[in-house]
């Protein structure tokens, strides 16, 4: 990447200062310290509509997203997120998925695809994939039986993939409800620090 690097996160906790967030704030610091400008998107904070499935946004060809009827702030995000080099997308899991305010935001990316009336299924609008994306999840499940067992981790790379981003990494945090107010391990915030400079290409 030339230039000075963006990074969005988009963060679909609702627990400020818990291990998704503080992973996160790891990943965007170690990203800053190379250089980077980063950027932190609370999806608690945000007023986003649940998709209704009326498909105006994926009426017209073209490259370029379709425009969703709802007035709220996903048109702000989506923006905020195309002006990005390189994003995250951080949700504890939630009853084998992610969060409900997660899974609302992944819902409206249907905006990324071409599906016109009498076509069987969606097709994605560009097939660029010119960012970088970091996934961060965190279960109560061992990481791997939580990985191995749910579509968590998939539904973030293929929402990631909409984006137009290409997944360079994966923080999964298991066994994280043993304490009511578990922190951030020593092992996976060296791991997000990692992970903040290969979303800037410097690991």
């Amino acid at each position: 990447m030339n230039g000075q690097v963006r990074v969005t996160a988009i963060v679909g906790t609702y627990r400020r200062g818990g291990m998704v967030d503080s992973a996160v704030d790891e990943i965007l610091a170690s990203a800053k310290e190379e250089g980077a400008e980063v950027n932190k998107i609370y999806l608690l904070d945000r007023h986003i509509e649940f998709c209704t499935n009326c498909r105006a946004c994926t009426q017209k060809p073209g490259e370029r997203r379709g425009e969703c009827p709802l007035n709220d702030e996903m048109a702000g995000i989506l923006e905020d997120i195309e002006r990005s080099d390189a994003i995250i997308l951080a949700s504890p899991m939630n009853f084998w998925t992610v969060t409900a305010i997660m899974k609302r935001f992944i819902e409206r990316l249907i905006c990324f695809a071409y599906w016109p009336w009498g076509q069987p299924a969606p097709k994605t609008r560009d097939k660029r994939r010119d960012r970088r994306a970091v996934i961060v999840a965190s279960c109560a499940a061992p990481a791997l039986l939580a990985r191995l067992r749910t579509r968590m981790s998939g539904l973030l790379k293929t929402a990631a993939d909409l984006l137009g981003a290409k997944t360079v990494g994966v923080l999964y945090m298991g066994l994280s409800a043993m304490k009511q107010d578990q922190k951030l391990s020593e092992r996976n915030r060296k791991k997000a620090r990692a992970l903040g400079k290969r979303l800037v290409g410097k690991g």
